[in-house]
């Protein structure tokens, strides 16, 4: 569960749809195998989690064999840290922060109307620039196809809207 609040998220179809992006990102099992994702650094698995352990400031560390610096439950490129800290005047790389920036990413996508009303295949392709482990992007990394999203999503209190 990500650490904000509904009431802070602004609906729990909000916090649903973090639980599926860090699902979708980082995978139960190195869920399980962290803070919940939220000290995770790209190319982690979980036999061998690479975590962080000061949430101060995002780590910064380069996987030069994937060249990337993603790190946090969803797995934000250091560069942009550094201008999401400013911008949302965020104090430290927290669950919170992370928490918060995801939150922007998907409200600068105009994906949070369509999480609110339900329509999670709207939602899903309005963030697939984003993440890259959710279909319809062009990152050529893998991705869960929509019905397991979709079930991770319900499973962590996700609603659809009916048709």
């Amino acid at each position: 569960m990500p650490v904000i609040t509904a009431t802070e998220a602004g609906s729990a179809n909000r916090c649903a749809f973090l639980d599926m992006i860090a699902w979708s990102e980082i995978g139960p099992a190195l869920l399980a195998a962290s803070d919940d994702g939220y000290n995770v650094m790209v190319g982690s698995t979980p036999q061998h989690p690479l975590l962080f352990t000061d949430y101060a400031r995002h780590p910064g560390v380069l996987n030069a064999q994937l060249n990337s610096t993603a790190a946090g439950r969803y797995q934000l490129l250091y560069r942009y840290w550094l201008a999401y800290q400013r911008s949302l005047g965020l104090p430290d790389f927290s669950p919170l922060s992370q928490d918060k920036i995801a939150l922007q990413q998907i409200r600068e996508r105009g994906a949070l109307a369509h999480i609110d009303g339900g329509y999670f295949a709207l939602a899903v392709s309005a963030c697939s620039s984003i993440w890259a482990s959710l279909p319809g992007n062009s990152y050529k990394q893998h991705t869960n196809d929509l019905q397991s999203l979709q079930r991770a999503y319900q499973g962590a209190g996700g609603t659809l809207a009916i048709n």
